[in-house]
């Protein structure tokens, strides 16, 4: 019978699907003991489902099962977002052959929580193991990490206050990262004074990441270290070390904090990258969909933009809602319009994107970062754009991308100050990030604005050298040369961006990326005396 189930005796009852099904539950189950499942009435989701987790799915069809009971008890303590929650309810209904619509078996009610609601026929099933032979809890779908508690090297107990006190800012940062899985402050410093294996660990929090780190006081310095390691392998993924004089405790938390933060969001995506690189095309979710995508987008040029896409709207295609990826493909679509023959589909789909990332990221700082910067450059709206990039620095004054786009509207809106602060910023939080070229270029281009052409040819020498192949780089490093005087390196920048973008024209590019008219005839004057078409 369609949407039953079986029941019988056992030494533990179970409901489970006359056939069996692969249920893609990760995570997605409530625990044994819960005091809303009675016995006799749960099925073991890890069994069903494929997953490794002592974590059973309540099937009772009478309670009604709030949200935080939900979280408190699949992801026991563990910070996640609403986004993740949703997801893990629809490919639960997905696998059962029910929708979000249709809520056969799996329904919302509405301000009170979600009700299983499918026929049950008890079945016995075999007893699982219990104690110390259960495993340990599943990875989530999205990129995870715990970050340990920072060892006092100082040999002064009183200390341990300032290096808790930073590790807690530092989980509270990582978890505005929408993307990421983080392991609450009371789970991860359980392991506090305790010598521990980094595989171990990944295995009993259920995490992929892990972020260890010391501190150490002499006199008035004091020597913060990190280092973010793979799990898994155990391999090392990045480290730094901070040294600072001990003035304002408070402040050095709060700096180290957010530089500590920005350096592991662009670490944690290139590790993610290269991990989904090495997975069959043929089992990959929405994230993964996206994280294909970014090497392509990450060219800043049509030609990986229209390899980026597809990835991008099967990422969509699975989940719908997903507001980073209607960012990265309101980004996508920007590239073609600006620098891919400027066509009005391209410019209308990156401002739908843009707008559903804004109705569906709302505590998602990266995909209203991109946001942000599409309506700034297509869309030419600057208020709604400068509303967004604050709500993204309000949600998380690391993110790099929302300093690193954000530049980009000002520097054409002739705000050649914060354009060039926003990119010292985002260069200061992330100087190795893929995306660097971008602010990089921006200081440049600021500072000629400012009539500082000497600062602005150092900063667009090495903004073309982070990428040489973003065709737009090589007109921002062109324009100060050219007032230089220095016609032939002014030419050769040129006819670099020439062959980067052949249709390049500078009336069509300053119209279509909103150039203000109070800038516009020193940017003209400046390109044309490099030799670009008008």
């Amino acid at each position: 019978m369609h949407g039953a189930y079986k029941k019988r005796s056992g030494p533990i009852s179970a409901r489970v699907w006359r056939e069996p099904v692969a249920l893609p539950l990760r995570g997605f189950c409530v625990r044994r003991g819960s005091a809303r499942t009675p016995p006799g009435k749960r099925i073991g989701a890890r069994r069903a489902a494929g997953v490794r987790s002592p974590a059973i799915f309540d099937l009772q069809p009478q309670p009604v099962v709030r949200k935080d009971d939900l979280i408190d008890a699949v992801w026991q303590g563990r910070i996640v977002s609403d986004a993740t929650l949703s997801s893990r309810i629809n490919a639960a209904r997905s696998a059962l052959n029910d929708s979000g619509v249709t809520q056969r078996l799996i329904r919302t009610i509405l301000r009170r929580g979600i009700r299983f609601v499918g026929a049950v026929l008890e079945e016995g099933v075999a007893a699982e193991p219990t104690g110390s032979e259960l495993p340990g809890p599943s990875l989530p779908d999205r990129p995870s990490i715990a970050v340990l508690p920072f060892a006092n090297m100082s040999g002064d107990p009183e200390q341990d206050y300032f290096a808790d006190g930073m590790v807690e800012d530092i989980i509270t940062g990582l978890s505005r990262i929408s993307w990421l899985f983080v392991i609450a402050r009371n789970s991860s410093f359980t392991y506090k004074g305790r010598a521990v294996d980094v595989k171990q660990v990944g295995r009993e929090l259920g995490v992929r990441y892990v972020l260890e780190g010391s501190v150490r006081k002499v006199g008035n310095r004091v020597r913060i270290t990190g280092q973010l390691i793979d799990a898994e392998d155990g391999s090392h993924l990045w480290a730094d070390r901070y040294d600072r004089d001990l003035t304002d405790i408070f402040m050095l938390q709060d700096e180290i904090t957010i530089s500590v933060v920005a350096a592991i969001e662009p670490n944690l995506r290139r590790a993610e990258i290269e991990r989904v690189k090495r997975k069959r095309p043929d089992n990959l979710d929405a994230y993964d969909f996206l994280l294909r995508a970014l090497p392509d987008v990450y060219t800043f040029m049509p030609q990986g933009a229209a390899q980026g896409l597809p990835l991008l709207e099967r990422a969509l295609a699975a989940e719908p809602n997903y507001a980073l990826a209607h960012g990265f493909a309101a980004w996508a679509h920007q590239t073609l319009f600006v620098r891919g023959g400027m066509h009005d589909e391209n410019r209308v789909k990156a401002i739908v994107h843009s707008h559903a990332a804004i109705e569906h990221g709302s505590g998602d700082a990266m995909a209203l970062a991109l946001a942000g910067f599409t309506i700034g450059l297509v869309e030419h709206d600057h208020r709604l754009a400068e509303e967004i990039f604050a709500q993204a620095l309000a949600l998380s004054g690391s993110c790099v991308f929302a300093y690193a786009f954000g530049c980009v509207p000002a520097a054409y809106g002739g705000d050649a100050e914060r354009a060039i602060d926003w990119g010292e910023r985002a260069m200061r939080l992330s100087p190795l990030d893929t995306m660097s070229c971008i602010p990089q270029g921006v200081i440049g281009f600021g500072n000629f604005l400012l009539g500082r052409h000497e600062d602005a040819v150092a900063a667009g020498r090495r903004a073309v050298e982070l990428n040489p192949h973003f065709s737009i780089l090589h007109g921002w490093l062109a324009a100060p040369l050219a007032m230089l005087g220095r016609l032939d390196e002014a030419k050769a920048a040129a006819g670099r961006l020439m062959v980067l973008d052949p249709e390049f024209a500078i009336g069509r590019w300053s119209s279509t990326v909103g150039i203000a008219p109070g800038i516009l005839e020193d940017v003209t004057e400046a390109m044309r005396l490099a030799g670009l078409p008008e």
